[in-house]
C-alpha cells in the first residue's frame, strides 16, 4: 500500500510528519510512503497578523485541497490549527499521543517573565498568548512576531526582540528544549486548545487510510483534546478572541480549564469542571456555557474586527 502524506515545509511541519510516517512504518512495514510539501497561505504571507489574512484554517487549506484533489492520502497538522469544524468529506483520522501542551518563555538574556522589565518587547503571533501576557505583566510591549520556529529564534538572537514566547512542543519536537527559560502554565497561563497534539486528517470515505492510520492514533489525547475543540467551537472557534483551554486527567477522572479573554488583557473569565470518563461526553460545550453566562459573552461581543 502506498501513502502520500501531505505537510507545511517548515521545520517543525516536517519533524512532526516524519514522526508520523514513521509511526506507520513501524506498525506497517510494508507501506510506501512518500511525503509530499505544500506551502500555505499562512507561510506563505508573513508580514501580516495571522487574524488579518484569514485566521481560521490559514495553515489547512491547502492540504485539505491536496487530499480532495488525489494528490495525497492523508495530511499532518498541527492540531491547534485545524478548524473546529471539518467538512463532511474530511476527517480526523487519528491524533497521536500528546507533547508538552504549555507555552515556553524565551528571553535574549535568560530572564523570567517576572524579572524582565517594564517596556521589554516580547514576541508572539498569538492573541491568546498577547492576552495572558498583558494581563501577568501589563507593562510589556507586546508585537506581532510571524516565522517558523528557527526564524523567531534568529530574530530574538539578533535583539529584535528581548522575549519570544512559542510552544513547549515545538521545540521539544526540533531539539531545541534548552532555549526554554519557562514554561507559562496554569494557573497563570492556559494554551490553545490542541496546542501539542498532531493530528492525521482522510478523506472521510477512504476507508483503507483509516484503518492504517487508527493504529497510531491515542485514545487519551483525542478525549482531551476533543474536550478542549468542543469548548472552542461553542464560544465561536472562528473568533479572533484570545481563549485557551486544557485537559488533564485526575484521579480517574478529566478536568478541563478554559479561559476567554480581551486582546489587551484586561478583562478575562476564567472556570474550570470535572467529569468522572464516562460522563465526560460535553464537559466542553458545558463548560464554554458557564465561561459565557459568567462574562464571557461580552468579552467575546466587544472583540474588534480584526482586519476591517
Amino acid at each position: 500500500m502506498r501513502l502520500r502524506i501531505a505537510t507545511r515545509s517548515s521545520h517543525l511541519a516536517r519533524a512532526q510528519t516524519e514522526q508520523v510516517a514513521a509511526d506507520l512504518a513501524w506498525g506497517h512495514p510494508r507501506l510506501q510512503i512518500e511525503i509530499v510539501e505544500i506551502r500555505t497561505v499562512g507561510d506563505r504571507v508573513i508580514d501580516l497578523p495571522l487574524p488579518e489574512i484569514g485566521g481560521k484554517g490559514v495553515f489547512t487549506a491547502e492540504l485539505e485541497a491536496a487530499l480532495r484533489a488525489g494528490d495525497a492520502d492523508l495530511a499532518v497538522h498541527s492540531l491547534k490549527d485545524l478548524p473546529t469544524e471539518l467538512p463532511e468529506d474530511l476527517a480526523i483520522a487519528a491524533v497521536t499521543a500528546r507533547e508538552d501542551p504549555h507555552d515556553a518563555w524565551i528571553s535574549r538574556d535568560g530572564v523570567t517573565l517576572d524579572e524582565i522589565p517594564d517596556g521589554a518587547l516580547v514576541g508572539t503571533s498569538s492573541l491568546r498568548r498577547r492576552a495572558q501576557l498583558l494581563r501577568a505583566r501589563p507593562g510589556l510591549d507586546v508585537r506581532d512576531l510571524r516565522g517558523n520556529v528557527p526564524t523567531r529564534l534568529r530574530r530574538l538572537d539578533a535583539g529584535t526582540y528581548d522575549a519570544i514566547v512559542l510552544a513547549a512542543a515545538g521545540l521539544r519536537r526540533l531539539g531545541l528544549h534548552d532555549r526554554i527559560v519557562e514554561k507559562l502554565e496554569p494557573p497563570a497561563f492556559l494554551p490553545a486548545p490542541g496546542q501539542g497534539a498532531v493530528a492525521i486528517e482522510t478523506r472521510a470515505g477512504d476507508a483503507a487510510t483509516r484503518r492504517v492510520v487508527a493504529t497510531i492514533d491515542h485514545a487519551p489525547t483525542r478525549l482531551a483534546t476533543g474536550l478542549e475543540r468542543d469548548f472552542l467551537a461553542r464560544l465561536g472557534g472562528g473568533c479572533h478572541a484570545p481563549i485557551g483551554a486544557l485537559a488533564t486527567f485526575e484521579g480517574g477522572g478529566v478536568r478541563l480549564e478554559g479561559l476567554v479573554a480581551s486582546i489587551d488583557g484586561r478583562r478575562s473569565v476564567r472556570t474550570s469542571a470535572e467529569r468522572a470518563l464516562d460522563d465526560a461526553t460535553d464537559l466542553g460545550t458545558s463548560l464554554a456555557d458557564a465561561v459565557l453566562r459568567a462574562g464571557g459573552r461580552a468579552i467575546l461581543e466587544a472583540q474588534p474586527e480584526i482586519g476591517s
